[in-house]
């Protein structure tokens, strides 16, 4: 078990983004990079490979004894795993469609997991220097060359009347998201590009809720589920129920949901279900 505190652990996962995010915003003002489909269809570039090997190598050589989960490496299966009580889990380029479509909505994710809960989060956002950063019982945090302050969901006047602002991926249709809003409600709509960027804003009070229809793996909500939480807000399946880290032999996560302000009552509002 590492020596380290959870600051210091926090240091070491800011700067092994920073490090991987600089070197990507490289390879994408350059345009030199190659893209490749994936098993599942979905694309990965060279420059998920190369943020993916500064980052392991960044971890590696810091904290030898915690064990790596990345979206670009092989993590084995579930019998080999399970007994990890913590560990890192990184997404290289979360938003790589973006990446590709050069809208500049792209991030680099690494989160730690405890005891199969997200314990830091961090999130880069190359193109605009931007670095969102959470611990356990620390509380979020937003750097940039603007600002460097502490992040909070937005709090509601009127919880059950206020408009809600919904985070929507640019690759989804809107009308898929919001055919599982209640109409009782007033919503405005925020087009965005990568999953965890849109968290990012519902966590520094931009935007109040996200719901992500699709697939997607258990690093695409790890550094975010810290942040959002550390800022007052909560990222569960879209059925309301816990996300799972570690915890099945598949690492999808089900569809799931980014809210803000605990105090609305957010099961009123979105009316989603698996079984549809």
């Amino acid at each position: 078990m590492s020596e380290f505190s959870i600051e210091d652990l926090l240091e070491i996962a800011k700067q092994s983004a920073v490090e991987a995010g600089k070197v990507v915003l490289e390879i994408y003002d350059s345009g030199e990079f190659k893209s490749y489909s994936k098993d599942d269809d979905s694309p990965v570039t060279s420059a998920d490979y190369k943020a993916n090997d500064i980052i392991t190598r960044s971890l590696q050589q810091q904290t030898p004894d915690i064990p790596i989960m990345s979206e670009e490496s092989n993590n084995g299966s579930l019998a080999e795993r399970k007994d990890w009580s913590r560990y890192w889990l990184i997404d290289p380029i979360d938003g790589t469609q973006e990446f590709i479509a050069r809208s500049g909505d792209f991030a680099v994710n690494i989160a730690l997991i405890e005891n199969n809960q997200p314990v830091i989060g961090v999130i880069y956002w190359p193109p605009g220097e931007t670095l969102y950063y959470a611990g356990k019982g620390i509380g979020a945090y937003k750097s940039c060359p603007r600002e460097n302050k502490q992040i909070r969901v937005r709090d509601f006047a009127d919880p059950e009347n206020d408009v809600v602002m919904i985070a929507i991926s640019r690759r989804q249709k809107r009308e898929k998201v919001m055919s599982k809003m209640t109409e009782a409600r007033a919503y405005q709509t925020l087009p965005l590009g990568s999953c965890s960027l849109k968290s990012c804003f519902i966590a520094e009070g931009q935007a109040d809720l996200f719901l992500r229809i699709g697939v997607t793996g258990e690093w695409d909500t790890g550094a975010s589920q810290c942040i959002v939480e550390e800022a007052g807000g909560s990222i569960l399946a879209a059925d309301f129920s816990p996300l799972t880290y570690n915890q099945r032999e598949s690492l999808s996560n089900p569809d799931f949901v980014v809210l803000g302000d605990q105090n609305v009552d957010w099961q009123s509002i979105v009316k989603y279900e698996f079984n549809e």
